[in-house]
């Protein structure tokens, strides 16, 4: 079910407080806003408010057995890339960047913000269908100047039947195909990246792909490989 309310503060926080009061939201359904007037983003950004674009959230259970609840991050990003890619022209791709962006041509397209209540996990999409922020430190991009807009309702129950899909298989078969097929739809091995860790620390290196937990591996200039678990990445020279 694809509930949609003309405005409201965050469908994130929403889901959130319906959780907290012991309310069961069912695996499946998604509640999409017309406007969000206090969306946020990672690390507490703004989740700028676009009319006629995406802006939804939806929930899982976790469950004894899953993989670890970041993960979904991952699985998300592939069924949010299956889906942006069908309206894009046959020249341009969607690209994954980690942990949780979909660019194209270099500009941020679309993203994902995940939040823990207890057992449960609330999974937010931001997509520019029809406009794109002006961001102060990237570039950002919309479908509309690509080519048609979506349907925002279509848009929605596309990426609501292939969420599921991808959350089953994330569960059946665990991380491995989930990695590989992220790595895939991502930028190449050694592409230069700026990372900002949690703890504020700037880091410079390459691209050397994910760990087998789904963190990312970045090279240094001398040669050793760390692995970033939170924080900041941006494609070297993509601040504007």
């Amino acid at each position: 079910m694809i509930q949609t309310l003309t405005e409201t503060g965050s469908t994130n926080a929403d889901l959130a407080a319906r959780l907290s009061a012991g309310e069961y939201l069912p695996e499946g359904d998604w509640l999409v806003a017309d406007r969000q007037v206090d969306g946020r983003g990672r690390q507490g950004r703004q989740w700028l408010d676009g009319q006629g674009n995406f802006m939804g959230s939806t929930v899982v259970h976790l469950r004894d057995g899953d993989p670890p609840a970041q993960t979904l991050a991952l699985a998300t990003a592939i069924a949010l890339h299956q889906i942006v890619s069908q309206y894009l022209p046959h020249n341009l791709k969607a690209m994954l960047k980690w942990p949780n962006d979909i660019l194209v041509d270099g500009a941020k397209l679309a993203g994902i913000l995940l939040e823990r209540v207890a057992d449960s996990l609330i999974i937010g999409v931001g997509v520019n269908l029809k406009s794109a922020p002006d961001l102060p430190d990237r570039l950002a991009i919309a479908l509309s100047q690509l080519g048609d807009v979506p349907d925002r309702h279509d848009f929605a129950t596309k990426l609501a039947d292939q969420f599921d899909i991808e959350l089953d298989r994330w569960r059946s078969y665990g991380l491995a195909p989930i990695i590989a097929r992220w790595l895939n739809a991502a930028h190449s091995l050694g592409t230069p990246l700026d990372v900002q860790t949690q703890d504020e620390t700037r880091l410079n290196g390459t691209f050397a792909g994910l760990e087998s937990d789904g963190s990312l591996q970045l090279r240094l200039a001398d040669g050793t490989t760390t692995a970033i678990h939170a924080g900041e990445v941006l494609l070297a020279g993509n601040r504007d």
